[in-house]
């Protein structure tokens, strides 16, 4: 009876440690285990975003695909991931689904150059800005229009923009008896459509227009910034936020965390940084 007892004594102790070893090794697999951040842009919007074919200047590989993708936003992805501990992965979307894919959960965040407005709002949450982005004219430089000093100099002229952005919904219809084309689906065809001759302008935010001057070299940025003749925006329109899905408030902070420790001097430098290797092309 006695030798009975202490063989399920022995049973008892050895799956008593096979379990402490289970939950240990289940504990050490948990703290081991790294969350991705799943961020999604266009990867064709220069100097923000774009893709290319390898990890130069640290570019982070696209998810299923065997391109890259770099640019300002990328910058800010890798910065935001790598403070908060997470690895990142970039996704690939067209502009009308990055917003889709938040709601449905498929991606984390959107870093694309997004301006904060209070129609998106109503379906995403943003983050405080994560740049600030004035908005300028692009034209050619021996346009009828290279020498205009204010919006009221472009009365009339042809233009376009991108689709989905408030340079074409808000700025162009403030060109007076302007003639306004259809809608581009990038920046880069766009800028096609400038140089082609197809439109006299073009209206983008600032990073965009430099990042256009330093390849092309026939089109002049026209900044009425400082003239009371200018753009009428407001502060939605040129701030630039990531948004995450409604309601996520864990990671919206978190990524709010990161951005408090940035000033407008780092901000400017990660943006001079993307236009020095920017590509600018389809």
């Amino acid at each position: 009876m006695k030798k009975i007892v202490f063989v399920l004594l022995a049973a008892a102790m050895m799956l008593s440690l096979a379990a402490c070893g289970s939950s240990s090794e289940s504990d050490d697999e948990s703290a081991s285990a790294t969350k991705t951040l799943r961020v999604a842009m266009e990867c064709g919007y220069a100097p923000y975003n774009w893709t290319q074919e390898n990890d130069a200047n640290g570019a982070v590989a696209i998810a299923d695909s065997s391109d890259y993708a770099y640019g300002y936003d990328v910058m800010m992805a890798k910065k935001i991931a790598k403070d908060l501990g997470y690895d990142l992965e970039i996704v690939k979307l067209d502009w009308d689904s990055l917003i889709p894919a938040l709601q449905s959960g498929d991606v984390d965040a959107v870093i694309a150059g997004q301006s904060i407005t209070a129609k998106r709002k109503e379906v995403v949450d943003f983050s405080d800005p994560y740049y600030y982005a004035s908005i300028v004219t692009l034209v050619l430089n021996d346009s009828d229009y290279a020498d205009a000093t204010g919006i009221s100099d472009l009365a009339g002229a042809t233009g376009t923009s991108q689709l989905g952005t408030i340079w074409y919904d808000n700025c162009l219809p403030q060109i007076k008896d302007a003639n306004i084309l259809a809608a581009q689906e990038t920046a880069p065809s766009m800028l096609v459509a400038l140089e082609s001759g197809t439109v006299d302008l073009v209206v983008t935010d600032i990073p965009t227009a430099l990042a256009a001057a330093a390849v092309y070299d026939d089109i002049k940025v026209l900044d009425f910034t400082d003239t009371d003749d200018n753009y009428k925006v407001s502060d939605e329109d040129i701030n630039l936020g990531i948004s995450v899905q409604k309601g996520n408030t864990e990671l919206l902070n978190a990524i709010n965390g990161v951005l408090s420790t940035l000033t407008v001097e780092d901000y400017e430098n990660m943006m001079k940084e993307a236009i020095s290797v920017q590509p600018l092309s389809e």
